[in-house]
């Protein structure tokens, strides 16, 4: 299953909008993907989530119906070929700097003569019934997100964007804002100014404009800007918040309720 949903609604200029798993349970899995989002994130980069437990997410997500991707731990080949093979429709690559890093990227994704991703018999070849129809259409298919989230992305975003192969870029503002001297700071000028750059050479370059907007209880306003602005692949919320802030909600609510009484 590629992520082709994803990429027709890019390409009709449209908005693609999803979630993002930091747990590794498949009940979490197959209720954010039965909510109705287009896809779900499962985050191994600041998680521990391994590989193994990659391919039972995905199985989940992809059996709810929505599209299963992967956030990688780093700019991995081997992690790469691993959750792809295990049916991820497409990846997120943090720390793409420069050039080089874009590259490795598509090398890591894509099958020759794009990249030089090995091929192989795996559950997303439907474990070798699927092969030639899975090899011919993952190039086009695929998914590949390159995350810019530092201030030398940011002075490279022209020369990363160059790459053949990327479909679009994911602002990771935190990280941006650590590079920057100004960590946290998220409305700060600077950083502003960086997402308005890369939103605008992506847009440029005709491909799609990523961005995660994280606190569940602010996100749909914001999702409402960011669309406006032109951003196309949108991630909402992460499963970690939807837990904690309903749970502090509920108890802060009783609380008072109790000493009403």
């Amino acid at each position: 299953m590629l992520a082709r949903k994803i990429k027709d609604l890019i390409r009709q200029g449209k908005a693609s909008i999803g979630s993002w798993m930091s747990m590794a349970h498949v009940s979490i899995a197959e209720i954010l993907a039965d909510a109705g989002y287009d896809f779900v994130v499962v985050e191994t980069e600041h998680t521990a989530i391994d590989v193994s437990e990659v391919l039972k997410l995905l199985i989940a997500i992809e059996g709810k119906g929505a599209i299963p991707l992967v956030r990688l731990a780093w700019n991995d080949p081997i992690q790469a070929k691993a959750v792809l093979d295990s049916g991820a429709a497409g990846v997120l690559v943090p720390m793409v700097n420069c050039k080089e890093d874009a590259i490795l990227a598509v090398n890591s994704v894509k099958y020759p003569p794009l990249g030089f991703r090995g091929v192989g018999l795996a559950r997303a070849q439907g474990y070798g019934r699927q092969f030639q129809e899975y090899v011919a259409r993952n190039n086009e298919d695929s998914l590949l997100m390159v995350q810019i989230e530092h201030v030398d992305a940011v002075r490279n975003i022209e020369e990363i964007l160059s790459v053949p192969g990327i479909d679009g870029t994911f602002i990771g503002p935190y990280d941006m804002s650590l590079s920057m001297g100004i960590p946290g700071q998220l409305d700060h000028p600077d950083i502003q100014a960086a997402k308005k750059l890369v939103l605008e050479a992506t847009k440029a370059h005709g491909l799609a404009a990523g961005i995660h907007l994280v606190h569940p209880d602010r996100a749909a306003e914001q999702n409402k800007d960011v669309v406006a602005q032109g951003y196309q692949f949108i991630a909402l919320g992460t499963d970690i918040l939807f837990l904690g802030d309903s749970c502090r909600r509920l108890h802060d609510q009783a609380r008072a309720a109790m000493e009403q009484v």
